[in-house]
């Protein structure tokens, strides 16, 4: 069974910094891609950043020169650094992952919810 755990949501002001840590456990295969996306109410969910297994990133534009994605495929850890936050990025924010070889299944957190105040 995989499992991924977010860690690092909170309340932060408007300008201010956060650190968004996703461990993924369990029964492995090989980790491919891993992202974060992210969930405001009301909306859909939509995606924040990706990473792939090699490293090369990707970023929605609202976010990109403020977010920085990175990995550690020692830990299984995929990390997202968010500076300058708005108030336009409070949602609830999901790690996803994608798992395996010849067969791969996504795997998603439970969430973490980030609050900005203006």
């Amino acid at each position: 069974q995989v499992q991924l755990v977010e860690s690092g949501g909170g309340l932060v002001q408007a300008g201010g910094s956060l650190r968004l840590s996703c461990v993924v456990s369990g029964s492995l295969g090989r980790i491919n891609a891993m992202g974060w996306y992210r969930q405001a109410p009301g909306k859909q969910r939509e995606l924040v950043a990706t990473i792939t297994g090699s490293g090369i990133t990707n970023y929605a534009d609202s976010v990109k020169g403020r977010f920085t994605i990175s990995r550690d495929n020692a830990k299984k850890t995929v990390y997202l650094q968010m500076n300058t936050l708005k108030a336009e990025d409070t949602a609830v924010y999901y790690c996803n992952a994608d798992v395996g070889a010849v067969i791969r299944n996504s795997y998603w957190g439970q969430g973490t919810q980030v609050t900005v105040s203006s």
